[in-house]
């Protein structure tokens, strides 16, 4: 049993990681959005490509309200909701494995 329970910790760590990674992605391109970048910057461009689809998902749910747009911290509020209930889940789940 102490192999799957490795198995699912493994999961557990590559998952944090990815969404710690993407985390910082996102962070980045909410600062971006703070001044005006070159739209033909590669660093931009690959922060918009990355990060567009998850953005338009979360302004369907939170459209902009009063010029304001809350949709950045609704995904950054979700990433650190998914490390918390699912990778911290899934750690328990492997030490119960062991």
């Amino acid at each position: 049993m102490f192999v799957l329970g490795n198995l699912v910790k493994a999961i557990a760590l590559v998952l944090d990681a990815l969404l710690t990674i993407y985390f910082w992605i996102f962070f980045a391109r909410v600062l971006l959005s703070w001044v005006n970048p070159d739209p033909y910057n590669p660093i931009v461009q690959f922060l918009r490509r990355a990060t567009d689809p998850v953005l338009r998902q979360a302004q369907r749910i939170l459209p902009p309200m009063g010029g304001m747009d809350f949709s950045p911290l609704l995904v950054l509020l979700g990433i650190k909701f998914l490390q918390v209930a699912v990778v911290q889940s899934l750690l328990e789940l492997s030490m119960r494995l062991h």
